[in-house]
């Protein structure tokens, strides 16, 4: 077994992963990145289509040239070692951290670290998750891994597609399926607003002439060898109308509902989750429950967009640079989700340095406003042309706004959406 040290060890090489370890290196700190794929950039490299990189770099970009970008800023880095196809196996911590990974390249290496970020991302959910009736043909796949299928396998799934679920990825290979000369039924949404982000259903659903079911779900699946068709069923106040259910015909379903962060990790170390991303609880500095263990990106919670990913990996790096030279501030305050809000991160903060919130919510709504509340006193209003929550959002409050903060009140952050 090789036995390496170093001061911060990233585990997983995604957009989050390699942002974080850029910053840490560059704060004359020893970073070993730990990826299982063969090569850096994660689910980006699979995303062909542009959109990525609009608020980050002010240009428009594939996911590969994203990805691309950071992976050459790592290779002109001092201070970083990148570990690719090893898989993590084990965490331990008990006098010091110590990471167990597993390769055909590098054999068993025992990497023992003074911090760590969970940089892992997140995956798909599947059929399992959902529970649709019916039988077990083949031709069902989640939206991501037929995106890899026809992006760097190339094959192409089916020729009559369903589509279950408005998400991003789905929505993405509607446009995907159509280009390579397939034909995309439809695609069904349980809610009564899409999942995906308002471009993507303007550019990959209108543009195409392709239908969005809402407020329908699916209520079987039929075939024996090969999916044959489904059921459809409206919903009528959230309560299926099996009156008024019809059948289409397809040979493939991509599913694409919703995304898991990915915390097998996590809970191996003993890291307390949020059940309402899936991902770690985190303070202002994104630490985790667990002293010297930061998460950011898709295993802290679902991001719409790859630049905020970035922005909040980058701010984690420089935060646990401050843990690792003993500035780490421990006197932090809780943050509540309020009214119309699911979840507010990090979970807490610091009135002393401007604190930068993302947080989803649960309505939607033209002209809406976010409202900050310290212990009952608003500190910042902010008015939004629209909500909805397959959308994130998020803001930045600093010192001059929370200077109410006293050690003798309860020091309550509350934010809403109304």
């Amino acid at each position: 077994m090789k036995e390496i040290r170093y001061d911060a060890v990233v585990i997983g090489g995604g957009s989050a992963g390699m942002a974080a370890a850029l910053e840490i290196a560059r704060g004359g700190f020893s970073t070993a990145i730990v990826e299982r794929e063969n090569e850096l950039g994660g689910v980006l490299n699979q995303c062909i289509h542009n959109g990525f990189g609009l608020h980050y770099f002010k240009e428009d970009l594939t996911g590969p040239e994203y990805a691309e970008i950071f992976s050459e800023r790592l290779g002109g880095t001092r201070g970083i070692d990148v570990f690719l196809e090893t898989t993590i196996v084990d965490v331990t911590r008990e006098e010091e951290k110590t990471v167990y990974g597993l390769s055909k390249r590098y054999g068993l290496l025992k990497i023992k670290t003074r911090s760590i970020v969970l940089a892992m991302g997140c995956r798909e959910r599947n059929r399992g998750n959902i529970g649709i009736p019916g039988t077990r043909p083949s031709g069902i796949f989640t939206a991501g891994l037929a995106q890899r299928l026809i992006n760097i396998e190339g094959y192409i799934p089916g020729k009559r597609v369903i589509i279950i679920g408005s998400g991003d990825i789905g929505l993405i290979m509607a446009r995907r399926m159509t280009w390579v000369g397939a034909e995309v039924i439809g695609v069904i949404e349980i809610q009564p607003y899409p999942s995906g982000l308002t471009r993507n259903i303007v550019q990959c659903l209108n543009d195409f002439g392709i239908p969005l079911y809402l407020s329908h779900m699916v209520s079987m699946i039929y075939g024996k060898d090969r999916v044959e068709g489904v059921e459809v069923t409206p919903l009528e106040d959230g309560v299926p109308d099996y009156r008024r259910s019809f059948k289409l015909e397809c040979d493939t379903l991509l599913l694409s509902v919703g995304l898991i962060p990915d915390n097998e990790l996590s809970k191996k170390f003993g890291v307390a989750l949020n059940p309402e991303t899936g991902g770690p609880f985190v303070d202002a500095s994104l630490m985790t429950s667990v002293e010297g263990v930061f998460a950011c990106g898709n295993v802290l919670h679902v991001h719409d967009l790859v630049d905020w990913v970035t922005e909040e990996s980058e701010r984690c790096g420089r935060f646990l640079i401050d843990y690792l030279e003993g500035k780490y501030e421990r006197k932090q305050y809780r943050v509540f989700s309020g009214a119309n809000v699911k979840y507010v991160l990090p979970n807490r903060y610091i009135p002393s340095r401007e604190n930068r919130f993302y947080l989803r919510t649960l309505i939607v709504k033209n002209k809406a406003e976010l409202i900050v509340k310290l212990d009952g006193r608003v500190v910042k209003e902010k008015k939004l042309a629209h909500v909805q929550p397959s959308e994130m959002l998020n803001f930045t409050l600093g010192p001059e706004e929370l200077d109410g903060v006293s050690d003798t009140d309860e020091n309550r952050l509350e934010i809403s959406i109304v």
